[in-house]
């Protein structure tokens, strides 16, 4: 049974965190440090913005019957040329498929790289590729099979999905029972998109540390950390909920920000969705939130400590 601490604050490990990122950043400043430490900060957060798909606003003088005929013309011509569709979407799911992979495995080995960084205030990347490739790959294995249980159980809820909308677009109109199947399938999508959010933010928020401290695979770091929650359960919630406003006030924070400079909103936001650029000009932020994870954690003992100079010896 893991001990249970008798304080555990979600504020304290915040003025720390900011000191981290000053020591780490700023006393003094080094650019090839800064973007030393950007590379392994770009590979653990690899893949995790997705993709920004467009807005597609329908012409307010739109109709129904407008939706009903580009509906029948899609159709038309998709059952016309499947002898090249089928092909095609099968060549991009796969190539979407094998760079999904190849990002996921990017991720979890650049995690381990970056908490390296920030638990020792280092700029390294050999180093940690090389000392803890087992639990790197570990970790791509468990959010594999993690994925692919998600894709499992979320590929049917799709598809259940079509057939009410075929059948609405097909009448030309709402159909309740249609309407109510709907939302019962979008409901249980977000609860297996909360779902999978807990499991992500747990797993890199605490397992991997746990991983990184001990040397062990990922399902027994999730063994350990587990029996950690079962004894702090009102705590981790608390930790999730403060999670929510902080990542609110970092957002307000960076938008005011993009505001003062107004002049340079432009070009900084488009420096900002080149990925590398993009990391290495949040790398303050992103030290600070991995920093303020790891000054939790600490908070349970010194069995969770990734800061204590025992991390800086070999494998």
């Amino acid at each position: 049974m893991m001990p249970r601490p008798a304080n555990v604050s979600v504020v304290d490990p915040i003025n720390p965190a900011i000191e981290r990122v000053k020591n780490m950043l700023f006393r003094p400043f080094d650019l090839a440090k800064w973007m030393t430490i950007g590379f392994c900060a770009w590979l653990a957060t690899l893949g995790e913005n997705g993709f920004n798909g467009g807005n597609f606003h329908s012409p307010s003088h739109g109709h129904g019957g407008d939706i009903h005929r580009q509906f029948e013309q899609a159709k038309a011509f998709v059952m016309g040329n499947l002898s090249w569709i089928i092909p095609l979407a099968a060549v991009l799911i796969i190539l979407g498929f094998a760079l999904g992979l190849v990002f996921l495995w990017l991720n979890s080995r650049g995690q381990f790289m970056f908490l390296h960084c920030v638990a020792l205030n280092v700029a390294e990347v050999s180093a940690p590729w090389n000392k803890f490739k087992l639990q790197g790959n570990s970790l791509f294995w468990f959010r594999f099979v993690v994925s692919m249980i998600g894709t499992v159980l979320t590929l049917p809820l799709l598809v259940m999905c079509f057939f009410p909308i075929y059948r609405m677009i097909s009448a030309r109109k709402f159909i309740a029972g249609d309407l109510m199947e709907l939302i019962v399938v979008f409901i249980v999508m977000m609860v297996l998109g909360c779902i999978a959010l807990v499991i992500t933010k747990l797993t890199a928020d605490f397992v991997v540390p746990i991983m990184f401290l001990r040397g062990s695979r990922c399902v027994a770091a999730w063994r350990e950390f587990l029996s950690l929650v079962f004894e702090n359960l009102g705590r981790f919630v608390l930790y999730f909920l403060f999670q929510i406003l902080l990542h609110l006030a970092i957002g307000m924070t960076v938008l005011l920000l993009l505001v003062i400079t107004c002049g340079l909103c432009v070009v900084g936001c488009c420096m900002l969705i080149i990925p590398y650029i993009g990391t290495v000009m949040f790398l303050p932020i992103l030290v600070f939130t991995r920093s303020y994870s790891l000054y939790y954690l600490q908070q349970y003992g010194s069995d969770f400590d990734v800061f204590k100079p025992a991390v800086n010896s070999p494998a």
